[in-house]
């Protein structure tokens, strides 16, 4: 078979002659040959494979530039970045189906109360009021000399930061950025509130890094949730953790940032080998320290007798979830279970820093009066 006109190509492709001419202009999928008098593009019927590959992949959504990376790598290879790739949309996916539950739940929820003005409408005035008993611990483990986390536990905010760099002031800056979230914060404005102290956050951090050449490059992760009424938010950046345990079962609610949970999601390495990868502390988040920062948001419904739980590192890289869950469910007292928890981190070697917050959801009226 001969050389195809751009119409023919673009019929058998699936691929629209006006898609065909931006593929050739951005050098993914340029002609065999055009016509030197008359301009024609001409295509060899052997480029309809890698063109049927970058019509299914713009189906996918696939941004143009990691079609081109896709095209040039082999099948496996190729399977490997569409399969990382979709592991994102999922992700991704699955925020936006958090967040679009919460707005159906906020409006059916504010359609069946009197029509109020101003704030007397917020998510709070819709559900009964819960409170925490809480507790926060750190230590520096059996190996550091230094203790590079922070951590905070107030009656409405709960948070962890995990820094690095060589220095405390990253951790401490980040969560002195969202302590002015410990006041109220009305339902409706949990995510906006977190996402702009998350913000504040990060300036902070870059801005002490900028201060002095001992601080370039620090950084932290960080790790909070803030109550309001019976809603809780979560912003989360990094490897530090949140757990829920919840009718006693444990789970994991926050996504590590790391180079070996992707490569772990991209199914490129087994958990096994998760275990000693020599990248298994690399961040491909964080707060400063170079690393993006793309913080995730969440917001969740707490129920009474929910136990929640935030660390850093130096707890779930050492301590089996299993224990984990066994603490959280058998003692009572949030203080008494996070002094478990660091405990064993340190009977298992201590090797970093570890930080535990421990929140127990109970009826507001169990709480005594402020």
């Amino acid at each position: 078979m001969g050389l195809l006109t751009i119409g023919a190509f673009a019929k058998a492709s699936r691929l629209s002659p006006k898609a065909l001419r931006l593929y050739d202009e951005l050098g993914l999928l340029p002609p065999a040959r055009v016509d030197p008098y008359s301009g024609y593009r001409l295509y060899d019927p052997a480029q309809l494979e890698r063109a049927r590959l970058v019509a299914w992949l713009r189906r996918l959504g696939m941004p143009l530039a990691r079609i081109r990376t896709v095209c040039e790598l082999d099948p496996g290879a190729a399977a490997r970045e569409v399969r990382a790739y979709w592991a994102q949309v999922e992700a991704d996916t699955a925020a936006r189906r958090d967040l679009a539950a919460f707005l159906v739940d906020q409006l059916s929820q504010l359609s069946q109360l009197p029509q109020l003005s101003g704030k007397d409408n917020a998510m709070s005035s819709a559900h009964a009021t819960l409170g925490v008993r809480y507790a926060m611990l750190s230590d520096r483990g059996s190996v550091r000399t230094s203790n590079e986390d922070s951590g905070y536990a107030g009656p409405r905010l709960l948070a962890v930061a995990d820094g690095f760099g060589g220095s405390r002031h990253a951790s401490e800056a980040a969560i002195e950025a969202l302590k002015p979230l410990e006041a109220e914060v009305p339902g409706a404005e949990l995510l906006s509130a977190l996402e702009d102290a998350a913000h504040r956050a990060h300036a902070s951090v870059c801005e002490l890094a900028a201060s002095d050449p001992a601080l370039r490059g620090v950084g932290t992760t960080l790790t909070a949730l803030v109550w309001s009424g019976s809603r809780l938010g979560l912003v989360h950046i990094g490897d530090s953790r949140a757990y829920l345990l919840r009718d006693g079962e444990l789970f994991q609610i926050t996504h590590d940032h790391t180079v070996v949970r992707s490569l772990l999601d991209e199914g490129r390495i087994t958990a096994a080998e998760a275990v000693s990868h020599p990248q298994r502390a690399l961040l491909l988040r964080a707060v400063g320290g170079g690393a993006a920062f793309e913080p995730d948001l969440a917001l969740r419904d707490a129920l009474v007798g929910d136990r929640y739980l935030l660390c850093s590192d130096g707890l779930s890289g050492v301590v089996a979830a299993e224990e984990i869950r066994r603490v959280l469910g058998s003692v009572a007292d949030p203080g008494e279970a996070a002094r478990e928890l660091i405990a064993l981190a340190n009977r298992a070697g201590g090797p970093d820093n570890v930080t535990c917050g421990v929140a127990h959801v109970v009826d507001g009226a169990e709480l005594p009066a402020a």
